[in-house]
């Protein structure tokens, strides 16, 4: 009997019961479906114009929780109520969603104006002005998942940064015209940016804020700007692409201007999250029944009301406006109902489930009723995850494939693993299976069907810069193949951020291995073998791929060892291609503080030097047993500063790892130099990783040949006495040759 005969009689008895109780299941759903409706506290407006406005936002005093208040304005005649964060009324409210935890904004375009006697202007967007607050404390943020910079002009170079001038740059774009010329905007794929850079440039936004600095400078050189207006959008992602009407033909921007509606209504998505110090005491929340919940007792009893909800950490990528700008994770929590349960979580009682209510004494009918819901409940649940699996699989390798395509490659379907299979690998992902993880993720060990011992890599993040990459990563790996870089089996798509799985690596990691408590560590002969292997894993991945790889992390926790100590490096998230044709790429800051190129940090212009510098200190940490992330000198110098202030005063012994002392001899000296001329502030100082390889090798190779040597010098000097009279060898009469 298939599925759907089986579905359709169930469905029939359901009914059949049911006219029996009709009138008080109805009566009784009328009261579920109000309490659904409930958005707000009681009392509280929850409508502005055609906009709802649910808890934990708010249009009136005592009906949100700080942060979370907004301003409906009603006063105008003729004109519809225009819901607002405030302040100058800038952004106009349109939707509210607590399933994504988003809000939907209407604002104004930036203009800039630019004339023949200036070569450079700003702007901003955002801010405390528009009612926005603070971006350290601020409930509301712009997310970069789904907003992006475009700018329209020629001659022009742009740079988004938060806060000011001085604020760390997070994307740029320039946009270039010949005189006369139409401006080209250019149709692509989902993947790929529309704007060419002629007549108009785009870039992602990868920070959330609450305040964007814009700042334009004229391009040195360039043609005298066809159109002497700079308009920059900070737009919902594609909704340029849609307004501008663009065929795929060249576009005559020179004699039009944008119209109204399109500079003052510039569509913009905000993500919020319940900041994490309006959280109360944990001695003053109560216990509460439920699911499991990601976040802490506290969070769960005192941001989500509702019995019937799950707390659940959300992380977004932030800048600080320090002098020494970073990257830091600004964290909070959001509440989800349960499967089977709508409304909101945020609310006593706000989600509520689906009641069929039963009339008293109709013994056969309810159990009927009871039986066919259970059953179609079940049926429903499987068909929800079904095709939710399908989104998911459908959403990733399209991305997958649409990085592929533009590296002119493809991955194998045999690397497709479904995630049933990674559940019966992993017991569903049972604690006891796990290896380890982080901030990022957690590593389960599991066996697949075919009896391969596999890690699976599952993230614990869900934003888009975590499926990014991930998906960067499978693409890379799926076209490697080197004996010291970890294999990637495969992944699965199936989740929103897809799972990879790596051949299982029984060792750990370099860092383990080197940072022990004890006094001995990784013998020396064990580094520099571990130091060359790395070496030749780079230059394949700089000079021997179709398209240059720069790893863009190199530490000593993504070195894998084996039972047999060989390296396979790992984490390939932040690797970029490089086109054969240039040198580097201009892209977002991205690695580990202590490995990171200065130089890359302060222009954000990546170059296969990036990578020689981190090996660098790699080199380093293997010869000192220090850590670069922590490490500081008694002047507060870091590990690669100290370390090549040391050896220039002839004092390497200082820093160096008593063992390394030891067992090393004039190599050391060798590998030192090597490693500071790694790091070398300018990258055109550095060697190439090809350069640094070939030195290796050969340090390598001397090495090898001395240890042989002593050990068959050894052997000859080893000699022993006979007694002539008996012609045998006597132990007592061995000895050394002094």
């Amino acid at each position: 009997m298939s599925a759907l005969t089986t579905a359709s009689m169930a469905r029939q008895l359901v009914l059949a019961a049911a006219v029996a109780v009709l009138v008080s299941s109805s009566q009784l759903l009328l009261l579920v479906s109000a309490a659904v409706d409930q958005i707000g506290l009681p009392g509280c407006p929850t409508i502005c114009g055609n906009v709802s406005v649910p808890y934990p936002f708010g249009i009136a005093p005592e009906c949100s929780l700080p942060g979370f208040n907004l301003t409906c304005d009603d006063t105008s005649r003729g004109v519809p109520p225009r819901l607002s964060f405030g302040g100058d009324g800038t952004l106009r409210v349109t939707n509210i969603s607590l399933d994504d935890a988003t809000v939907r904004v209407y604002g104004p375009a930036i203009e800039i104006k630019l004339s023949s006697d200036i070569d450079a202007g700003g702007g901003s967007w955002g801010g405390q002005a528009w009612g926005l607050g603070d971006g350290s404390s601020a409930a509301c943020v712009l997310s970069p998942a789904h907003n992006e910079l475009v700018v329209t002009g020629c001659g022009i170079f742009t740079e988004l940064g938060t806060t000011d001038y001085n604020s760390v740059v997070i994307g740029s774009c320039g946009s270039v015209c010949s005189p006369g010329q139409q401006y080209l905007l250019q149709t692509g794929s989902r993947g790929c940016k529309k704007c060419s850079g002629i007549g108009c440039c785009q870039t992602a936004i990868t920070n959330a804020a609450t305040f964007y600095h814009v700042r334009l400078t004229a391009i040195i050189g360039a043609t005298t700007p066809v159109r002497p207006t700079g308009t920059l959008f900070v737009a919902e992602e594609g909704w340029f692409d849609s307004r501008s009407n663009h065929t795929g033909t060249a576009i005559n921007l020179t004699a039009a201007k944008f119209d109204e509606d399109m500079m003052t209504n510039v569509p913009a998505v905000l993500a919020w999250m319940i900041p994490p110090s309006m959280l109360q005491d944990p001695a003053a929340s109560e216990p509460r029944d439920g699911n499991a919940t990601t976040c802490t007792r506290d969070t769960g009893a005192t941001v989500c009301h509702s019995r019937y909800s799950s707390c659940t950490n959300t992380t977004i990528q932030t800048s600080s406006s320090s002098s020494e700008p970073t990257y830091v994770d600004k964290i909070g929590y959001i509440c989800k109902c349960w499967d089977g349960y709508k409304g909101n979580p945020y609310l006593i009682d706000g989600c509520q489930g689906l009641i069929i209510a039963l009339g008293i004494g109709i013994g056969t009918g309810l159990l009927i009723l009871v039986l066919g819901s259970a059953f179609l409940v079940h049926k429903v649940k499987a068909v929800k995850k079904k095709r939710q699996r399908q989104r998911f699989f459908k959403q990733n390798r399209g991305q997958l494939l649409q990085q592929l395509l533009c590296q002119k490659t493809d991955i194998a379907e045999r690397m497709i693993i479904t995630l049933e299979e990674l559940e019966k690998a992993t017991n569903n992902f049972d604690k006891a299976r796990e290896l380890g993880g982080g901030g990022h993720g957690t590593v389960y060990k599991g066996i697949l069907s075919s009896l391969h011992v596999v890690a699976i890599k599952r993230s614990n993040i869900v934003i888009q810069r975590e499926i990014d990459e991930f998906i960067n990563e499978v693409a890379i790996l799926s076209q490697v193949n080197h004996r010291n870089i970890v294999k990637l089996h495969g992944c699965c798509l199936e989740t929103q951020v897809p799972l990879l799985v790596y051949e299982f690596i029984s060792s750990g990691t370099l860092y383990n291995h080197l940072h022990v408590e004890a006094p001995i560590s990784l013998s020396w002969r064990d580094r520099l073998r571990i130091a060359v292997e790395i070496a030749r894993a780079l230059t394949y991945l700089h000079s021997f791929v179709s398209m240059p790889i720069i790893h863009r992390d190199i530490k000593s926790p993504n070195i894998l060892l084996d039972d047999n100590f060989i390296v396979k490096l790992a984490d390939f998230g932040a690797s970029r291609y490089i086109p054969v044709d240039q040198s580097g790429v201009d892209t977002v800051v991205q690695g580990t503080l202590g490995y990171l190129d200065p130089m890359y940090h302060s222009t954000g212009y990546l170059t296969e030097k990036s990578d020689v510098y981190s090996f660098g200190v790699l080199l380093i940490e293997l010869l000192t047993r220090k850590k670069p992330v922590s490490y500081r000198s008694a002047h507060g110098y870091s590990l690669t500063k100290h370390f090549v202030t040391l050896i220039s005063e002839g004092k390497l012994f200082d820093i160096l790892d008593p063992q390394v002392s030891k067992e090393g001899d004039g190599e050391v000296i060798d590998i030192a130099l090597l490693a500071a001329i790694c790091v070398k502030l300018n990258g055109e100082d550095r060697p190439t990783m090809r350069k640094v390889e070939m030195a290796l090798e050969s340090i390598h190779a001397s090495k090898e040949y001395a240890s042989m040597s002593a050990t068959d010098d050894e052997s000859e000097n080893w000699f022993q006495v006979n007694d002539a009279t008996v012609g045998e060898t006597r132990i007592e009469d061995a000895c050394w040759d002094e």
